[in-house]
């Protein structure tokens, strides 16, 4: 029982670490089924279309698809297109918020395109495929041959022994392929440790209290979930006996739209007046109607967790 929950607190701990890793190794085990069961290059004029939709539409499928389980996407856009905000102007500093947001959301939504480009190219049918029916290719290898030599480039991902008929002075296109996954894995594992280090450097608050606030952000999540379960279920319950007996409804709280208005915006960070969460600004300033609440700040990348939820929890 002790091995079990020591498990289960270092899974805890380091679920990010744990989500990213679990993502990347299912990516490449169906990058490794589309590979061995879907994929059959056509070896002919179709090889450079055929090969670049397998390298690159399932990317792009699953860079979508990471926008979408992304709670903070959908925290940034639901109701930002409202009528009275749309006849009210665009406010100031909107496309800056948007920014500001979305290009942490899309560095986590890589993850997965990334790795599949990258297991891709080092398992090289697909990149073979696509650069043996490349023109820039097909000039670099056969410059000074005849038409013969394109019709032999074009048939090498079914036939890998007609490489030995090509120019022994180019690189092989599997070489070509492993040497460009190798690449864009050093590049990625770089920038990823970069950016990484210029966050926390940049970070506003120290190590042990960043460490006590990602506590607290996940048990405020936990504590709403129930609450608002609990919330849900007793008003539903309220309007389902009056429905069925007939009898007017007892006073029963539900924050008004306001107020979820107030609790859904995204979080900024401030030094003047430092709150935890949304719903702990708006508990200490009046219930949201303090000036302090539309004093803005700054949104630290490293404190994005703040505005996260897990997609099991949130529905998305």
């Amino acid at each position: 029982m002790e091995r079990l929950r020591g498990a289960l607190d270092f899974c805890i701990r380091h679920q990010t670490v744990l989500g990213y890793s679990i993502v990347s190794l299912l990516t490449a085990a169906s990058e490794y089924i589309f590979s061995s069961v879907a994929f059959k290059c056509p070896c002919n004029s179709g090889n450079m279309l055929y090969g670049s939709v397998f390298l690159l539409v399932p990317a792009f499928i699953l860079l979508l698809l990471g926008y979408m389980v992304n709670t903070r996407t959908w925290r940034l856009l639901t109701g930002s297109c409202t009528p009275e905000k749309c006849r009210d102007g665009r406010p100031k500093g909107t496309c800056a918020r948007y920014c500001q947001v979305l290009v942490p959301v899309t560095a986590r939504a890589l993850v997965a395109p990334l790795t599949w480009i990258a297991v891709a190219l080092l398992s090289t049918n697909f990149y073979v495929c696509a650069a043996s029916g490349n023109s820039l290719i097909k000039h670099l290898i056969c410059k000074d041959q005849e038409q013969e030599c394109q019709n032999l480039l074009i048939k090498i991902p079914c036939d890998e022994k007609l490489s030995t008929s090509l120019s022994s002075e180019f690189l092989s296109l599997r070489a070509q392929s492993q040497l460009i996954g190798w690449f864009l894995i050093a590049s990625i594992l770089t920038v990823a440790l970069i950016s990484t280090c210029v966050s926390r450097c940049c970070s506003p608050v120290s190590y042990l209290q960043l460490k006590f606030w990602k506590i607290y952000s996940k048990k405020e999540q936990e504590l709403f979930e129930i609450k608002a379960k609990e919330h849900a279920t007793k008003l539903a319950e309220i309007n389902t006996n009056c429905f069925f007996e007939a009898t007017d409804p007892a006073p029963f709280h539900t924050p008004s739209n306001e107020d979820w208005k107030k609790i859904s915006s995204l979080y900024t960070f401030n030094s003047r007046e430092q709150y935890y969460s949304m719903i702990h600004k708006y508990v200490n300033t009046n219930r949201g109607n303090s000036t302090k609440f539309e004093e803005g700040g700054q949104n630290p990348t490293v404190l994005e967790f703040v505005d996260e939820t897990h997609a099991i929890d949130s529905g998305f």
